[in-house]
């Protein structure tokens, strides 16, 4: 583990966000965070302990405890509460036969409750591995879990029900971000320009919400934080907080009809939220 951990550390700064991509890496090598690879970075990057505790604890993707391979959301929110939100959890509780917050023997599965997933209009909401299912019933969870142990990113575009088109608008100007020339997934693709680093072009991003796709005219490294920008007023596409999931700045855009998504600035990152009530922006 120290050998690794030296490696890590030798490829990514000091600086805060330096130390999100170790954990991560760390996370992402080992399942978790050790407490000993903990205090390992702590004293290689000079810090004191309490802060690389407090941001693996800040962060929700972060954990002290060994995770199962999946990880199940339920959202307990008002919203997916009152619509039976406590018998999504009570069943899932059932099928894995682990209480929130535990691991299943065979580390397949980790379950956790919480208290909004930003698609309230939507509930009861479950997220399973960043992909979204909406109005949940308790006859549907053995199902999720089934298609969980198969593989939830082999989806089916004319037939999952975790996906779902949006059409978005610049949250500047209320032009239309939607491109029906270029097609994703069958959809209108949500064009926007983009700069990383020096390099600067467009990026398509598919409008299905549930889907990861996107393309762009240059290759955006792994992890990169992208610059994006309206490509009428051309205005930065800023005023989002930062992403649950790795920090990153969230990019808000208006939803046709009323609402915000906010999808990660981070190349790879799959955090993003859904407030069809119309949140307001900053």
């Amino acid at each position: 583990m120290q050998d690794y951990i030296e490696s890590v550390l030798e490829k990514d700064s000091g600086n805060h966000g330096g130390l999100i991509a170790v954990l991560e890496k760390i996370q992402a090598k080992y399942g978790y965070l050790p407490e000993v690879a903990l205090k390992r970075v702590a004293r290689k990057t000079n810090r004191s302990l309490v802060d690389v505790y407090g941001v693996a604890t800040f962060y929700k993707a972060f954990s002290l405890k060994p995770r199962g391979k999946h990880l199940i959301s339920v959202c307990m929110g008002t919203a997916c509460h009152v619509q039976g939100g406590s018998r999504i959890a009570t069943e899932f509780r059932r099928q894995l036969n682990i209480k929130a917050g535990e691991t299943t023997k065979d580390r397949q599965f980790s379950l956790e409750t919480v208290n909004c997933l930003g698609a309230c209009a939507l509930g009861p909401v479950v997220v399973v591995d960043g992909h979204y299912f909406s109005k949940v019933r308790p006859a549907m969870v053995k199902e999720i879990i089934e298609k969980t142990r198969k593989g939830l990113d082999e989806i089916e575009i004319q037939s999952d029900q975790r996906i779902f088109p949006v059409a978005v608008s610049c949250a500047r100007c209320n032009h239309s971000l939607m491109d029906s020339r270029y097609l994703m997934d069958g959809h209108p693709s949500i064009r926007v320009t983009v700069s990383v680093g020096q390099h600067h072009g467009w990026l398509a991003i598919s409008s299905l919400y549930g889907s990861f796709k996107v393309a762009s005219d240059f290759e955006i490294p792994q992890d990169a934080i992208v610059n994006m920008f309206c490509p009428h007023c051309h205005a930065e596409l800023i005023g989002g907080g930062g992403c649950s999931d790795c920090g990153a700045p969230m990019v808000p855009m208006i939803v046709r009809g009323g609402g915000v998504v906010q999808i990660c600035s981070r190349r790879g990152c799959k955090g993003h939220m859904l407030d069809l009530g119309g949140a307001a922006l900053e």
